[in-house]
């Protein structure tokens, strides 16, 4: 984890020193184990250093490279680095003492601006290619690492990991993107190339970007293969999925410092759990450290939010050294300026206070390196679409069978015959063209023309009528509905694109930088593109079998996870402690904010019906999902506001009777 600017006058004005390490004083939480600047002419580049791999104790950032006219600032983990080590020069150096940087400036000298398909990892990087005179960037392929920039043609272009560095320099308009606050208030983040400043981007996730002082282009990096697996045996895709997932774990325990992995309980964050601790257990190293949010009291209230029996299997089985982080009292608006100076924007995802708890706990242990089973059902989906494929090659049979053995062993009102076999299997292999046009007015009926419901909970209806018009939120919704959601997809197209969504790399991105302020890297074993990129390839059969969900992952798991835990068909209901407790910490903020402080948020929110919304919501805070989101939105959009500036520019606007970016 470290935090990186890079700055390029187009124009060919001098650069200064001082102005670069102006953008890194905003980052200093980042990284505050080093700092460097490279400065020459009219580019920049600066980095602030956070220790975690062995490697990155005498890396020194940014560097140029030995034998061409390169200088790379980046932040990054490289996880294929045997695959370089083999075939790339790196001198006399012991692997050992081979940076990620080096590898990656190795990488682009072979293989130039096609380097970025050939690296797996988490990473974001700037080459200065002084020979070429162009700056070369590259995001990886889930956009764990994310990349911010600036570019005005012909003046200057800047990047940074993060926008607070970006808006230091005097450039760069300060100017709310009106658009981007829409999308989240109807949560449907799915651009992902804007950001809540109209005129700061972000490099969308799978891309390269080359800047001359003429043009910027950027570019897709890689896509996996789509061809379908096709092995011998059911066993023989079960040992292959624990092979890729185990090499998704190992490669990520390259660590200086002690480890940690986030335990829910669930099947992912078990199985990275058990995995990682029997890897440093085979090296001689450890112990692994396990943290795990806990709720004593409020299990009174909702028995379906005690997953402890579970972790203290998995703890039994590993050995593993726990560490149960009380989040009773917790509320879901704690430390909200802290948080939205962190991530520079509101906050989109409501476990934002737990997980900040777990990372202070392990900044106070003196961990750095965080795994964590984050969508691990997304990468090994529960296999509901098989019923479908297996319907259109006339497998019926073995769909049927399916469709009993999934009723036995998970009995529930969405595993009846007829659901699965009709609903999931049948009627979605009826020929796609008639199934595609059903499908499209039957979401637009139900999302957006019937304001009460919406595919998220949150209304459209809340949404101030003069902020946005409905035509106006319909047809953004619409264009990002079909750029994220693509018709007439391949299963493993649509895999894929599952993973890529704007959605997806929106909240990639906060949970980063909501660890990066305790000095924590997360590390995904779910999100490798190794993993991934064979989990797309699986044919019917191989994520429902013998009527299990997720069956390849959890065979796999045999001897390696405990039985209850491997087995389990249930998830924990954190929006019960979510809801609680902002009906018992949140009380009197909510009522500041939608009385007092409504002004703030009246332009883009139909004051109304949030206080309504407020008024169900303190009716029966159990049932209320709704009210409890559109509440927690408007609060982080409040708090946002007013920590960037834009509510007094707002209250300004409206006294002079000017609209706000005017």
């Amino acid at each position: 984890m470290s935090g990186i600017v890079a700055v390029f006058y187009l124009d060919g004005r001098p650069l200064s020193t001082p102005l670069i390490g102006r953008t890194l004083d905003t980052l200093e939480h980042r990284g505050s184990d080093g700092r460097g600047v490279w400065v020459d002419g009219s580019v920049g580049l600066g980095h602030r250093m956070r220790f975690t791999t062995p490697e990155s104790l005498t890396e020194k950032l940014p560097l140029r490279s030995r034998d061409s006219d390169l200088v790379i600032t980046c932040d990054a983990r490289i996880d294929n680095r045997e695959d370089f080590l083999r075939h790339l020069s790196v001198g006399e150096k012991s692997p050992a003492q081979v940076s990620d940087s080096e590898i990656i400036l190795n990488a682009y000298e072979k293989w130039g601006e096609d380097c970025p398909r050939h690296l797996v990892g988490d990473f974001v990087f700037a080459i200065w290619d002084i020979r070429q005179k162009k700056l070369f960037c590259a995001r990886d392929t889930l956009g764990l690492k994310h990349f911010y920039y600036y570019y005005q043609p012909g003046v200057i272009f800047a990047l940074a990991s993060e926008i607070k560095a970006l808006l230091t320099l005097d450039e760069v308009p300060k100017e709310l993107n009106e658009p981007h606050l829409a999308d989240y208030l109807i949560l449907k983040s799915e651009d992902k190339v804007s950001t809540f400043y109209k005129h700061i981007k972000r490099l969308p996730l799978n891309h390269s970007l080359t800047v001359t002082p003429e043009r910027l282009q950027t570019r897709q990096c890689w896509s996996p293969s789509f061809k379908e697996l096709r092995l011998k045996k059911d066993t023989d895709y079960q040992e292959a999925f624990l092979e890729k997932f185990t090499q998704a774990v190992n490669c990520r325990l390259r660590s200086a410092f002690p480890i940690g992995a986030m335990l829910s309980g669930g099947l992912d964050s078990s199985a990275v759990t058990c995995v990682a601790n029997k890897s440093l257990r085979e090296q001689g190293v450890g112990p692994l450290h396990t943290y795990s949010a806990v709720f004593p009291t409020l299990i009174e209230h909702d028995p379906r939010i005690d997953e402890s029996s579970y972790m203290r299997a998995v703890i039994k089985k590993t050995g593993a050294t726990p560490h149960f982080v009380n989040v009773d009292d917790a509320s879901p608006l704690q430390n909200m300026d802290k948080i939205v100076w962190h991530t520079d924007h509101p906050v989109g995802y409501l476990n934002v206070y737990m997980d900040s708890q777990i990372f202070k706990s392990c900044q106070a242990d003196g961990i750095r390196t965080l795994l964590t089973g984050h969508d691990g059902d997304t990468t090994v989906t529960y296999g509901y679409q098989e019923f479908e494929q297996l319907a259109k090659r006339l497998r019926l049979v073995r769909m049927l069978r399916e469709a009993r053995a999934m009723n036995a062993n998970i009995p529930s009102r969405a595993h009846t015959l007829k659901r699965l076999a009709w609903h999931q299997g049948v009627k979605p292999a009826i020929p796609t063209a008639l199934v595609a046009a059903w499908r499209t007015a039957r979401f637009w009926k139900k999302s957006v023309v019937n304001t009460s419901t919406i595919s998220h909970p949150l209304h459209l209806s809340s949404v101030n009528p003069a902020f946005r018009t409905r035509e106006y939120l319909v047809q953004r919704m619409e264009t990002l509905w079909e750029e994220n959601y693509p018709r007439n997809l391949s299963p493993a197209e649509h895999h894929w694109n599952s993973l890529t969504t704007g959605l997806f790399s929106n909240m990639h991105e906060q949970v980063e930088k909501l660890s990066a302020a305790f000095g924590v890297e997360p590390r995904h074993p779910f999100f490798d593109r190794r993993l991934i990129e064979f989990c797309v390839s699986l044919p019917p059969g191989q994520r429902i079998y013998k009527g299990w969900t997720r069956s390849i992952f959890r065979f796999a798991m045999e001897g390696i996870l405990p039985p209850e835990v491997q087995w389990r068909t249930d998830k924990a209901n954190l929006g019960a402690h979510i809801k609680l407790n902002l009906l018992k910490y949140g009380r009197d903020d909510i009522e500041t904010a939608i009385n007092e402080d409504s002004w703030k948020i009246a332009k883009y929110l139909d004051i109304e019906q949030l206080r309504a919304a407020y008024k169900e919501f303190t009716s029966d805070a159990n049932r209320k999902d709704s009210e409890a989101l559109l509440l927690l939105t408007s609060m982080y959009l409040i708090k946002w506001l007013d920590h960037s500036g834009f509510a007094d520019k707002a209250q300004t606007a409206a006294s002079a009777g000017v609209g706000l970016s005017a």
